[in-house]
C-alpha cells in the first residue's frame, strides 16, 4: 500500500529552498496554492499541506542535501518515543514528519504564556533517551521546543549526529530555574529577546558566567519596565 503522504510528492517537488554560505535563513519559492512554510532554518524549511494536514515536509536546499539521509535517520533511531515527532519517510529532497501543533517556548515568553516545569523534565527525559540511542541532543532552544498541554515535544534533530554540547539547554534550564518565576506571567517584547540572544551568541560558552549574563539580562528588563 502506498504511504498517503507520497500523494504530495509532485507538489513538493514544485518547492524550491535556497541557503547561502553564511548561515543565514534559507529563502523560498513556490507559488503553490495550499503549501503554507510554517518554519524556516538555515538549511531547510518545513511546509504543510491543507489536502494532507496530519503532515509536515522538511524541505532541504541544494546545499544542504546531505543533511537529509542524516536527519532521517536520527527520527528511524528515536522511533517510539512520544518526545519526538512522528517520521514517515522522505522523497528525493524532504523528509515527511507528523505535524505538530502547539506553541514553541519562544512565542510562550513573547504572549506571556507560563511554562511549567514538566516541560523542562520532559526535555531531559528526551535528551536521556537520545543518549540511549547513541546520539547527542545538541541545538535544543526556545523555538525547538513546543507545549502541547503542559507537555514537551522537541522538534529539529538534524544536529544530533554532531559531537561536543553546546550548552544551549543547559543555559536556558539554568535561567529557568534563576530568572523565569520574575516573568513568566509578562509579555516579553520580541527585541528584549533579540538583544539578550545577540549577546548571548558573543559569549565564549567554555568559560561563560552566568551569573554576570543574567544581571545584565535583569537590568535591561528593568530599564524596560520602569
Amino acid at each position: 500500500m502506498v504511504e498517503q503522504w507520497r500523494q504530495a510528492d509532485d507538489i513538493i517537488s514544485q518547492v524550491t529552498v535556497y541557503s547561502t554560505e553564511d548561515n543565514d535563513p534559507v529563502t523560498i519559492k513556490t507559488a503553490t496554492p495550499g503549501v503554507r512554510c510554517i518554519g524556516i532554518g538555515t538549511d531547510a524549511a518545513v511546509f504543510t499541506l491543507d489536502t494532507l494536514p496530519g503532515y509536515a515536509f522538511k524541505v532541504y536546499s541544494d546545499m544542504a542535501i546531505e543533511k537529509k539521509d542524516a536527519e532521517a535517520d536520527v527520527y528511524e533511531r528515536l522511533r517510539g518515543s512520544d518526545f519526538f515527532p512522528h517520521y514517515y519517510g522522505k522523497g528525493d529532497k524532504y523528509i515527511v514528519i507528523s505535524y505538530e501543533s502547539g506553541i514553541t517556548l519562544l512565542d510562550c515568553l513573547l504572549q506571556g504564556i507560563p511554562v511549567p516545569e514538566q516541560v523542562i523534565l520532559d526535555v531531559e527525559e528526551a535528551r536521556e533517551f537520545v543518549r540511549s540511542k547513541g546520539l547527542n541532543p545538541r541545538d535544543i532552544h526556545l523555538k525547538n521546543v513546543l507545549m502541547q498541554d503542559g507537555r514537551a515535544k522537541v522538534l529539529d534533530v538534524s544536529e544530533y549526529v554532531k559531537e561536543g554540547d553546546d550548552k544551549r539547554w543547559e543555559h536556558l534550564v539554568w535561567a529557568y530555574h534563576t530568572l523565569y518565576s520574575s516573568f513568566s506571567e509578562v509579555k516579553v517584547p520580541s527585541w528584549i529577546l533579540d538583544t539578550i540572544k545577540k549577546w548571548y551568541y558573543k559569549l565564549d560558552n567554555s568559560s561563560i558566567n552566568l551569573e554576570e549574563f543574567a544581571q545584565r539580562a535583569s537590568q535591561l528588563f528593568s530599564r524596560w519596565r520602569s
